[in-house]
């Protein structure tokens, strides 16, 4: 297998000792991109001059344009630099959160310093879109805990005044946080960026 694959560069080193080595890098291009769209039938033959490997390379690209956002397309720029002020502006919030659930920080069953509850209650809690019913008759403190059905994960609960406790999805809290700051770019965002998409 690898015999016929070193006898096959041997054409395009006499080539390329026969054309110098500015225009090599034209011509490997050239050669690499028709052999990507040639099919199997079809050989590329390295003798071909500079111009037609290059006539055959800019047909290619023509019939079949790049399929990406344009960096100069001014829409797509909007939304790169909308996208980018989102994850500057929920960064904080999301890394100290994650921090809270997924380091050892805090032990199961156990509460929120002050300074990590005040910035759970105010960035998160406050926008999710049942913040009144988890809180219900007034809330006493944030712990973190094993989810009740799902045992591997742990979660935000809410523990009320009169000690009841109920859990509460941060990633609900910063998608209502996002559709109300951001309403234009909000259903993208939470399409590109959330795993569970918009629930």
């Amino acid at each position: 297998m690898a015999a016929p694959l070193l006898l096959r560069g041997f054409p395009l080193l006499r080539l390329r000792l026969r054309l110098g080595l500015q225009d090599h890098h034209r011509l490997a291009v050239g050669l690499l991109t028709s052999r990507l769209w040639s099919t199997a039938s079809e050989s590329v033959r390295p003798e071909e001059n500079i111009s037609s490997v290059g006539q055959t390379t800019a047909v290619l690209s023509a019939k079949d344009p790049p399929n990406y956002p344009r960096w100069d397309d001014p829409d797509y720029r909007k939304w790169k630099d909308k996208e980018e002020e989102i994850l500057k502006d929920i960064e904080p919030i999301t890394l100290l959160t994650k921090e809270i659930l997924h380091s050892n920080r805090y032990m199961d069953g156990e509460r929120l310093t002050t300074e990590d509850e005040k910035a759970v209650v105010e960035k998160l809690l406050t926008y999710h879109p049942h913040s009144e019913d988890k809180i219900g008759c007034g809330l006493d403190s944030i712990m973190v805990d094993r989810h009740p059905q799902f045992r591997k994960s742990r979660c935000l609960f809410v523990i009320r005044s009169d000690g009841g406790w109920i859990d509460f999805s941060y990633q609900k809290c910063l998608r209502a946080y996002i559709r109300d700051k951001y309403p234009s770019y909000a259903e993208r965002f939470v399409k590109e960026h959330f795993k569970r998409g918009s629930g």
